[in-house]
């Protein structure tokens, strides 16, 4: 047992590196190693080397205000007008919907409102929010995050963030919830954005570009805003977390974020290392009651995931897998929720207990998250029949029924940017082309689009051979799969390959490889061509560097710059 705060800090740090490891090994969120490092070393029910974990609280409440500041940096405001109506609903619908079934359903688990006492709500707003570490790191991992499911999923925890700081705006005054004082709580949350806005406009703007070029002011600039709006919003009876996340923000669209975000990465982990192994200090012994709440808490948020995204995205016409995708990387409970559980035991809404149930919701949904996201597509074409059988038709099959698909030339097995660029570039050399074009893929919004361009499209997963058939591939002269391995589900170019050359032996099939060596296979079993993107890449780029030697890289750049205007891909 020790008193020096140094030590503690010591002893946080090193537990939760040890257990951080194995939780990578696991293949699990570090934030769960962070989280048994603190039970393992704490009083409560742990080995008792930090006393009291309350000496620490102060110095690790700095990672939680860091931790918000930087989910604010990335909250990109302008990304979120551009949003699709559809995206836009499920933001709005999903945390309304889940909030409400939420507070039908905590009663059921023994949580009720009572004088001072609020762990219905919090309940319900727990787990209406989602992880955003862990899922976009998930997604990252399995190079998703710039798909149409990943799209919407990232969108919709942006406005469970915005749901957060409203939510974060009145905390502090759930004991008089009176409308007078909730009117005035909201005022003046409303009041601090606006104030952060005009500063992040006509102020912030002249101070940063004078720092840009100071890598250590840049750093302090930014930490110096982070904390007077914390301290504003404290003044104001607000959170302090809830003014750093304003802070951040106010700043997202700034040139200089991603800057910000690189310098105060580092800061961010050190302190949130130490809030979640103080938070598992504090962590009770659990109890089969304890347990049992989360188990069924869990199974309660995963199943109001699919009441609330799924639907909305369905009759936005998003297609059976862009509705149900995105509902299922939604199915674990937020790191957010802990911090608005944590602050709502200080405030003396809600006790221990409830953390509890929250913290073990929180294992237990991130440790089947890791599995599910992973097999995403897997699970998705298991229950998808199902989704049928419920009367969910698909994009496909509301189009096609039994119209006879046009014989096309040229099939293109797969759209993502590189088969965007190519059609653009085929149209412009010959726009009799555009007759002589299918397209076969599953993006619901590649479909809206060719289809208003006049351009043949079958919605529907290549690596399914009835879909191949349906589109008619056997009569084609070029098949063109430029998609990578790492993009594609539930196929390779290679395996498409052979496919192709049983189905339509008389086509030129061209593919994708990211290796030569694979290149080399491909050609060997028979490809008329195979795109290895980063040899073309190369090649342009080569001349580019070439003309920066002899100065004549101007015309080539300006040359550039007109062509980009011109383009009018399908995918921007």
């Amino acid at each position: 047992m020790h008193s020096n705060i140094l030590v503690d800090i010591a002893l946080c740090i090193i537990t939760a590196t040890v257990f951080a490891f194995i939780a990578k090994w696991l293949r699990q969120p570090l934030l769960l190693g962070y989280v048994l490092a603190g039970v393992v070393i704490g009083s409560t029910q742990g080995f008792g080397w930090i006393a009291g974990p309350e000496e620490i609280e102060t110095i690790s409440e700095l990672g939680l205000i860091l931790l918000l500041f930087m989910i604010g940096l990335e909250i990109d405001l302008k990304k979120l007008r551009k949003s699709g109506a559809g995206v836009i609903g499920a933001g709005v619908g999903q945390f309304v919907i889940c909030t409400g079934l939420g507070l039908g359903f905590a009663p059921l688990l023994g949580f009720h409102f009572g004088p001072g006492r609020f762990e219905p709500l919090y309940l319900a707003i727990g787990v209406a929010l989602s992880s955003t570490m862990i899922v976009v790191k998930l997604l990252y991992d399995k190079f998703e995050l710039d798909t149409l499911p990943g799209r919407v999923t990232l969108s919709i925890l942006v406005f469970q963030d915005i749901w957060a700081i409203l939510f974060l705006a009145v905390q502090p005054n759930l004991q008089d919830p009176s409308p007078v004082v909730l009117v005035v709580s909201l005022a003046k949350g409303a009041g601090l954005v606006a104030f952060a806005m005009l500063a992040s406009r006509y102020i912030l703007p002249l101070l940063f570009q004078s720092i840009a070029k100071l890598p250590e002011l840049m750093l302090i600039g930014a930490l110096a805003w982070c904390f007077a709006v914390s301290m504003i919003a404290a003044w104001l009876g607000l959170s302090r977390e809830m003014g750093a996340l304003i802070a951040g923000v106010s700043i997202s669209t700034f040139p200089y974020s991603l800057d910000v975000i690189a310098k105060v990465i580092s800061l961010r982990d050190f302190f949130i290392t130490l809030f979640f192994v103080t938070l598992g200090a504090k962590v009770p012994r659990p109890t089969v009651d304890i347990v049992l709440l989360a188990l069924a808490g869990s199974g309660f948020l995963i199943v109001s995931r699919f009441l609330s995204v799924t639907p909305i995205l369905y009759f936005m016409k998003y297609g059976n897998r862009a509705s149900f995708l995105p509902a299922l990387n939604l199915a674990q409970i937020s790191e957010f929720s802990l911090v608005i559980s944590a602050l709502g035991v200080g405030l003396g809404h809600i006790d221990d207990r409830l953390l509890s149930v929250v913290l073990f919701m929180l294992v237990i949904t991130s440790v089947l998250s890791t599995y599910w996201i992973m097999y995403s597509h897997s699970i998705f074409l298991v229950l998808n029949p199902w989704m049928k059988r419920l009367g969910m038709r698909d994009l496909g099959e509301e189009t096609a029924e039994d119209a006879e698909t046009p014989h096309k030339p040229i099939v293109f097995l797969g759209f993502a940017r590189t088969a965007s660029a190519l059609l653009h570039e085929l149209i412009s050399h010959d726009d009799a082309l555009e007759e002589q074009i299918s397209v076969v893929d599953f993006n619901p919004q590649v479909k809206k689009e060719l289809d208003r361009r006049g351009i043949h499209c079958v919605y529907g997963d290549i690596g399914h051979a009835d879909t191949l058939h349906h589109a008619g591939i056997h009569h084609a002269k070029v098949l063109i799969s430029t998609i990578p391995d790492s993009l594609l589900k539930g196929t390779s170019n290679e395996r498409l390959l052979r496919q192709l050359n049983q189905m339509a032996p008389e086509a030129c099939v061209i593919v994708t490889s990211e290796t030569l060596a694979e290149a080399s296979e491909m050609y060997q079993e028979g490809a008329g061509f195979v795109l290895v993107p980063r040899l073309m890449g190369a090649q342009e780029l080569r001349d580019a560097v070439i003309a920066a030697l002899k100065g004549e890289l101007e015309d080539m750049r300006r040359a550039a710059a007109v062509a980009l205007e011109t383009r009018s891909e399908v995918l921007p």
